[in-house]
């Protein structure tokens, strides 16, 4: 996969894409990933981006031609553009799966008070990673390239490893445990010691249940 970041602020990005699963996953050629910058394309001399709104009001709003022509630059063949805005549709498991199948994702980031509306034909989707406000949209760019990369085939040791976690099943994931067996007085489930798979997984279900239950009652209908 390769991902394309349209961002105000490329330097944000090489310490979360550079580490960790990010950096796993483009050592074994599964993952490139660069950023533009629409300042790039800005025929002002200072490179501004940004004016005032039409119709007054506070704050500055991107203008449409630096950001146009920053998403054409990267935007190939069968490219899915997308741009991450509070007033996009929430992003979940799901969606992640279903973007994790595409080859080439162009993330855009807003910034400001927001994009000229007239650029949004550009994009393919719009997604919010919650109901509030940020910065910008550097931190819910790479909070979904993190989502999605995870799940790209190869990427973990276990193919089955992002299908066993939280939310991948409608559910919650089952409380873990690792050394040592007794902390602070609290004991490890005695189950777990068993060596009987079949125990442990109805276990493992039970528990998992009851976690949704218990922290995300919302999501019982999906359990």
């Amino acid at each position: 996969m390769r991902i394309d970041f349209v961002t105000l602020f490329p330097d944000m990005f090489a310490p979360v894409m550079d580490a960790s699963m990010m950096l796993r996953a483009r050592e074994k050629g599964l993952l490139s990933w660069s950023c533009v910058n629409p300042r790039d394309f800005s025929e002002d001399k200072h490179r501004k981006v940004d004016d005032r709104p039409f119709g007054g009001g506070p704050g500055m709003v991107m203008m449409p031609e630096p950001l146009a022509k920053a998403v054409e630059s990267v935007r190939k063949e069968g490219a899915k553009v997308v741009f991450l805005s509070p007033q996009g549709a929430v992003f979940d498991d799901e969606k992640a799966s279903r973007l994790a199948r595409e080859e080439h994702l162009v993330l855009v980031c807003g910034h400001y008070e927001g994009v000229d509306e007239r650029v949004l034909g550009l994009f393919d989707e719009e997604l919010s990673i919650g109901d509030y406000v940020l910065t910008g949209g550097e931190l819910p760019a790479m909070v979904v390239a993190d989502a999605v990369v995870r799940k790209i085939p190869g990427v973990f040791k276990k193919e089955d490893a992002a299908a066993s976690e939280s939310f991948a099943s409608g559910a919650l994931d089952f409380p873990q445990y690792t050394r040592p067996r007794v902390w602070r007085g609290r004991e490890v489930p005695e189950i777990l010691f068993s060596g009987d798979h079949e125990k442990i997984s109805a276990w493992r279900k039970k528990a998992a249940s009851a976690a949704t239950k218990s922290k995300r009652p919302d999501l019982m209908s999906r359990a």
